[in-house]
């Protein structure tokens, strides 16, 4: 079943399953369920994050899988990410180590940094002030980069990367780097497809991963509005869906294979992580491909409004 699915290739020569299950706001009580369904499928990629907190969940799911002979170790890619709370180089490794004690691995495959912005240090997530605005600090991600390279060189990680970088601070990053970046994750979809900033990581031969690749269904009790049209429910998607008996979903997920980015789409639902990962035996044609592209908006559902100010804010420029 695992052997079908198409991989990415870093630029230190690892690979990493092209599809995974994504587990933001997967609730403790139904991740572990979750990633079970979702080995047992055939998924061999697996992310999550500190911030998620529910690694140790997800820890047992893979255990649970390992002892019963559907995987090894080795069979199944574990992303994570270093929480903005950490940022200070001396803090990096033991928050890496947290993590792996939280999903009882010794190693993962990809370790990111989830974002470029650090936060107040200490046990809030969100740390707030009076006016409810997080807190952040001034703490430079080249700093944080070191720790994470030593992540890297302990063996904690076997690849290390980005999430929510834009160009200019990966640019930054490399003439700092002594182990380059893999991957940057990012928000990735038919509304906002990251043309240009895939482009220019492709040139710098950093991968990427796209994280809402259906743009958050059914997320708008938590994110507001905001404007953000529904591709899933656009004329244009349906009626291709419709051509290839498959659902927007999966044309959604197929656009972002095929632009040459990984995808995690998130789901606890059994059949939605069955139909997220039947994509493998249809082809979208350039025309289609170009239609898809043609609806973007550029509209983020992630936008840390709080934190426009800050100085490596990264969503201020165009990619």
């Amino acid at each position: 079943m695992g052997s079908k699915i198409p991989f990415i290739e870093f630029n230190n020569g690892k690979k990493m399953p092209a599809i995974g299950l994504g587990t933001f706001q997967s609730k403790p009580n139904e991740v572990e369920e979750a990633v079970k369904n979702a080995i047992d499928i055939g998924y061999r990629c697996i992310d999550t994050a500190f911030f998620y907190q529910n690694e140790t969940e997800i820890g047992k799911a893979i255990r649970a899988k390992i002892q019963d002979g559907t995987i090894r170790r080795e069979d199944i890619f574990v992303t994570t990410k270093l929480w903005n709370t950490f940022h200070k180089e001396n803090q990096v490794v033991p928050a890496c180590r947290e993590s792996l004690k939280n999903l009882d691995l010794d190693y993962v495959d990809l370790y990111l940094m989830h974002f470029p912005i650090a936060f107040k240090e200490g046990d809030e997530l969100l740390p707030r002030d009076s006016d409810e605005k997080i807190i952040a600090t001034d703490t430079d991600y080249i700093e944080t980069w070191k720790g994470i390279e030593e992540c890297s060189r302990l063996g904690l990680a076997k690849s290390i990367g980005v999430s929510n970088f834009n160009s200019e601070q990966i640019t930054r990053l490399l003439s700092a780097a002594t182990v380059k970046p893999v991957n940057n994750q990012v928000e990735l979809n038919i509304n906002i497809n990251q043309k240009r900033l895939l482009e220019f990581c492709k040139n710098n031969n950093i991968t990427i991963t796209s994280y809402s690749p259906l743009g958050r269904p059914g997320t708008t009790a938590i994110y507001g509005d905001k404007g953000i049209p529904n591709f899933l429910e656009n004329s244009k998607v349906i009626e291709i869906a419709q051509k290839y008996n498959k659902t927007p979903a999966q044309i959604a997920l197929r656009f972002i294979l095929q632009i040459g980015a990984a995808i995690i789409p998130k789901s606890v639902t059994k059949s939605r992580i069955k139909e997220n990962f039947e994509i493998f035996d249809f082809q979208l044609t350039d025309n289609e491909m170009k239609t898809l592209e043609s609806l973007e908006t550029g509209k983020r559902l992630t936008t840390l409004e709080d934190l426009k100010n800050h100085k490596y804010y990264p969503y201020g420029i165009p990619f």
